[in-house]
């Protein structure tokens, strides 16, 4: 079967560059090396964490949006927000202003993405109890995880739990019940609002669904500013209905912090990770079988969860903190609304297809080739030193030797070889600049730099 291409929401400007390699240092799967002195990305691998946008010291790495004003091109915008929008802003500012600048920004309703959570922990309590159900179950909610998951650890991918997120789940009631009340269904535009790249992933190239329910994308941290704004101004119109923004109750609320799928199951030994290079530990350990029997596990990218989206605009900590004094004080319980009534059309329409599986170590198609492959990758790799300096322009000295056997890297990229094969006259210190110079550019083997130093 033919795999299509992960879209990713990661994008480099290679313009703005210094090849640091720090965004290499730091990817999860391994999917970015230096290539004349920028880096590469290998699309396959990437899970758009989001972890070398954070490094990135120079702002090289951006995140894709729709264009903002497209939400003017549907007659009935809706905007569909994560709990943890409004616990970005000072207690001072009031969800009502929140609230009210929305509507002034040309929204005409706005639903909390957690909104069916209600329905999601009916359907996981089902599936736990289900003696059938191969444990560990695996949460889906984090789409950078279920990437990690398809591409590092593929033989795990049958323990993913196939149901919609609440984003997916809360789309669909909003379109349903909107086309229910006579409005047409090209009218309603649906707008995301998202706190990382890998939902944004997720959204235009959905894992084991054809077409997202949401028609538009917004980041996180460009609303932010824009209501902030809008607030400041103080051109907006305060609106007294909240009927759909800020009515959730407590399991709602922290669902997207550490800790809030795990909390919803009251039975069996479920854990909590957060953090990418976490959770790939971990599932590490998982694949091993090097850990007694565990029922279910919400497996979560950022740390602090979706608090520390890499789109949110505060500290994580904080955001967590206001988001968990709201759910205290929170009185509201499962809603006994209009998405109740939507209770049996919303869970017959909640499971995804089959994810599949995509190593990222699949060396060839035909598997006597990739057996060949792997045998002198390992050989290779023997006679590394073992450092994963990233002078070769990989992550690892296993990369490296991965990228030689599919004719895309070369023994002689590693500096400790260069040094061996100069001492014994195989190489001449010419020809290892001139390796050095097509992984790293010439800019960083510029004799000016030399004379600038004073160095004799």
């Amino acid at each position: 079967m033919i795999m299509e291409d992960f879209h990713h929401a990661l994008k480099f400007k290679y313009e703005l560059c210094i090849g640091c390699s720090h965004c290499t240092g730091i990817c999860p799967t391994g999917a970015i090396h230096v290539q004349k002195g920028k880096p590469n990305l290998n699309p396959n691998r990437c899970i758009d964490c989001g972890k070398c946008y954070s490094v990135c010291p120079v702002s090289a790495i951006y995140i894709e949006q729709d264009d903002f004003n497209t939400i003017y091109n549907y007659a009935y915008p809706i905007l569909l927000v994560p709990s943890i929008f409004s616990a970005q802003f000072q207690e001072r500012i009031s969800n009502r202003a929140i609230l009210s600048s929305f509507y002034h920004l040309g929204f005409k309703q706005v639903f909390e993405v957690e909104r069916s959570v209600s329905v999601l922990k009916e359907r996981m309590t089902e599936i736990m109890k289900d003696e059938a159900t191969e444990k560990p179950v695996i949460s889906t909610f984090c789409p950078a995880v279920v990437r990690l998951i398809q591409v590092k650890f593929p033989s795990l991918v049958d323990n993913l739990c196939l149901i919609k997120p609440p984003l997916d789940v809360t789309a669909l009631y909003i379109k349903k019940s909107l086309v229910d009340q006579g409005i047409k269904e090209e009218d309603i535009g649906i707008f995301y609002v998202a706190p990382c790249a890998a939902k944004i992933a997720a959204i235009k190239s959905p894992v084991g669904e054809y077409k997202s329910k949401v028609d538009g994308v917004i980041n996180m941290n460009y609303l932010y500013n824009k209501v902030l704004r809008v607030i400041k101004q103080g051109e907006y119109k305060l609106i007294d209905d909240e009927h759909d923004f800020h009515s959730l109750g407590k399991e709602s609320l922290l669902w997207a912090l550490t800790g809030g799928e795990v909390n919803l199951l009251k039975h069996g030994r479920n854990l909590a990770i957060d953090e990418i290079h976490n959770v790939s530990e971990f599932l590490d350990k998982l694949e091993d079988e090097d850990l007694d029997a565990i029922d279910f596990l919400e497996l979560r990218a950022c740390d602090e969860s979706c608090a520390g989206g890499i789109l949110c605009a505060g500290n994580r900590f904080l955001i967590a903190e206001r988001q968990r004094k709201r759910a205290q004080s929170s009185h509201l319980h499962a809603h006994s609304d209009e998405l109740e009534k939507e209770k049996k059309y919303l869970l017959e329409h909640i499971k995804v297809g089959e994810v599949q599986p995509r190593s990222m170590d699949k060396l060839d198609n035909n598997i006597s080739v990739a057996m060949r492959k792997m045998k002198k990758s390992f050989e290779i790799n023997a006679h590394l030193p073992q450092v994963d300096c990233r002078i070769c322009g990989y992550q690892t000295c296993k990369e490296l030797a991965n990228a030689i056997v599919n004719n895309e890297g070369e023994l002689q990229q590693c500096i400790f070889i260069q040094r061996i094969l100069e001492h014994t006259d195989k190489m001449t210190n010419a020809e290892a600049i001139k390796i050095t110079k097509s992984i790293w550019g010439e800019a960083k083997i510029d004799k000016d730099v030399i004379k600038s130093l004073k160095i004799e």
